[in-house]
């Protein structure tokens, strides 16, 4: 198995094979939370206006994301897994925007497969990769707003690779380099309104979920599919 880690828009249009789209803080942790807490169904999209677009088609539709790491106009939530929680989420179909993960989902085109990465369920991709034994493994890091590169999303694709290969990698030492580095703004408390404390330890809640989310299409529009392991 070729393994490659890719960053940010030009990574995902790179990537090939089986793809695995990485955003640790938080969209694809959002994801977990809101299948495991009874979504039926969550539809990743680029653009706002889309996202604004299906609300106004389907008013029952959830509207989830951020731009700028705050909720937009009119959204029911923003991308916060312990904000989401308080919803009743059970049944329900979720239109999900964000400023980096959705937009990988939009510019993957040119892989096989493709699959969120979160480190909620990590194990569950690193099982859904042994069993699928791709020729090309695709880790693709979607980083701060396609910006920049963050040590989460890179962490999760070193973590990803080396269990691949059997070898050694530290999980608590990458969540104590977080807890001091990109993840300290979730203990700011300036930015408890839209990045609270809680949401670094459900972000980083190792393999809690065995599932993966798996990128389906259904009338030109992608959704989400989870396939318990």
């Amino acid at each position: 198995m070729q393994i490659e880690i890719l960053q940010l828009l030009e990574g995902a249009r790179s990537a090939r094979g089986l793809t695995v789209i990485i955003d640790v803080f938080r969209a694809f942790s959002v994801a977990c939370y809101a299948f495991d807490h009874g979504v039926r169904r969550i539809y990743p999209v680029g653009k706002i206006d889309e996202a604004y677009q299906l609300k106004d088609q389907h008013p029952e539709y959830l509207l989830v994301g951020e731009r700028n790491e705050q909720k937009p106009e009119g959204f029911d939530c923003g991308n916060s897994p312990s904000q989401l929680l308080r919803l009743n989420l059970a049944g329900k179909t979720m239109v999900h925007t964000t400023s980096s993960g959705t937009q990988g989902i939009a510019n993957a085109t040119q892989a096989d497969e493709l699959i969120t990465g979160s480190f909620v369920n990590a194990g569950a991709i690193i099982k859904y990769i042994q069993q699928k034994q791709p020729e090309y493994l695709s880790l693709v890091c979607m980083g701060y707003a396609c910006s920049a590169p963050t040590d989460e999303d890179t962490f999760l694709a070193e973590y990803i690779k080396a269990k691949l290969e059997e070898k050694p990698v530290d999980f608590e030492q990458m969540k104590h380099s977080l807890r001091f580095g990109p993840g300290a703004r979730f203990f700011d408390a300036e930015k408890q309104r839209w990045a609270p404390q809680a949401d670094f330890e459900l972000c980083l809640d190792l393999s809690k979920f065995n599932f993966v989310l798996k990128v389906e299409q259904e009338n030109g529009r992608n959704y989400l599919r989870k396939i318990d392991l």
